[in-house]
């Protein structure tokens, strides 16, 4: 009975040790059951899982970013308004001489005008007209203010006609900074201009298309995104209005591969765009005699509306950004179909788990490693022991005995 008794505890413990092998051996990430089983550690960041499947792959596509979804003006070219600092120039017309700004004594002229000075509407948002005084110049357009300045001066001229001109724009302006090669302020076009325009005006990029992102900011509102999702989706080349700012810089996109990947690192896009697909590729695949296909990992912050979309439990974070975990089985055929179509994004982690045969066989090499440190000093006695038997000309068991007998 005290025998079976010994067995069972060396199971239990046998047993044990199993349990916790994948917590004694070393491993590269999370096991695919602790991350499919969802948070456990109270203390550590939540976060939620998601299958990819063909409805949240679409899901993902239809959010991509893009501007045309953040500024809903998508009209054409504008007409341009004046503003503070605008020059303009007036030239008043009447019908014939002996007017309030042509003298009898003048008819021999070629026509029946008088120019202004050029001069620029000041801080209050106006400029003067001589007889018609101050006149709004702010916010309105060439032929609003030639209109409001005849009828300014109807009563008093004859038959009164205005041409007002912009002289010097420089309120009707966009700014293009950072990463081009003549960054500056421009005036605004009559004939409008898009995102793409804009840029080429200021002598278009310093660096590549697939290494630059754009800042498009609009009324205190900003949008990032890839210079290459402007030139991909033409909705996204909006039109330029007067006032915004366009800033380009460079920032290489990347992402990170750790795990049962190829290879573990940082690599670059080195295109606009780059599918889980051609990610997995660029880490040189799965490594076939450890990784586990139905686990591979994604991990990602998506706006909380999104995530919310993708079916995660939203109510669990706080903030605008939800961690999201996405899980691609590639044992399943269609898998690859799917991660052709799902997007890499600047700095996504893929993690690649072991396969639970890996990790049992770690284990077993652990225990080896256990078992052959606790028997390696009695292979040693016995090697010495033999040794000396050799040199006596005695047994070995001869010198075991005697040295047994002499214990005693």
């Amino acid at each position: 009975m005290q025998k079976w008794r010994k067995i069972s505890l060396a199971l239990a413990g046998a047993a044990a040790s199993v349990l916790a092998g994948c917590i004694i051996t070393p491993v590269a990430g999370p096991e695919s059951w602790d991350i499919k089983s969802g948070q456990s550690d109270p203390g550590s960041l939540a976060y939620g899982l998601v299958r990819l499947t063909p409805r949240s792959v679409d899901i993902l596509a239809a959010h991509a970013p893009r501007i045309a979804g953040e500024f809903a003006d998508r009209h054409g070219p504008q007409s341009i308004r004046f503003g503070i600092g605008d020059v303009l120039g007036v030239t008043i017309f009447e019908s014939g001489a002996g007017g309030l700004f042509i003298p009898a004594e003048t008819a021999v002229r070629s026509g029946n005008y008088v120019t202004l000075p050029n001069q620029e509407v000041d801080v209050q948002g106006n400029i003067s007209v001589p007889y018609a005084g101050s006149l709004r110049a702010q916010g309105r357009t060439a032929t609003e203010l030639q209109t409001a300045t005849v009828d300014a001066l109807k009563d008093i001229a004859l038959k009164p006609q205005a041409v007002v001109s912009l002289v010097a724009q420089r309120a009707s302006s966009f700014s293009v900074l950072g990463d081009v090669k003549g960054a500056g302020r421009f005036p605004a076009l009559p004939s409008g201009e898009r995102v793409l325009d804009a840029i080429a005006r200021a002598g278009g990029l310093t660096y590549q298309g697939n290494e630059s992102w754009v800042v498009f900011e609009r009324a205190k509102r900003r949008v990032l995104i890839p210079f290459g999702a402007i030139v991909d989706v033409p909705e996204n080349n909006i039109f330029v209005r007067p006032n915004d700012i366009i800033y380009v810089y460079r920032e290489p996109q990347t992402f990170l591969a750790f795990g049962a990947s190829g290879r573990q690192g940082q690599f670059p896009f080195e295109a606009w765009r780059v599918s889980l697909a051609e990610a997995v590729a660029k880490a040189n695949g799965l490594t076939d005699t450890q990784a586990d296909p139905g686990a591979v990992f994604l991990y990602r912050g998506e706006p909380r509306e999104v995530a919310a979309k993708l079916g995660v439990d939203v109510s669990r974070f706080d903030g605008p950004i939800v961690p999201v975990i996405y899980n691609l089985d590639l044992r399943d055929p269609a898998g690859y179909f799917l991660a052709s179509k799902f997007e890499i994004r600047n700095k996504d982690v893929i993690y690649v788990s072991n396969a639970s045969s890996v990790e049992g066989s770690k284990f077993l090499t652990y225990v080896r490693l256990i078992v052959g440190t606790a028997t390696d000093p009695i292979v040693a006695a016995i090697a010495a022991y033999s040794l000396k038997a050799a040199i006596q000309g005695t047994s070995t068991s001869g010198l075991l005995l005697g040295a047994t007998s002499g214990a005693h």
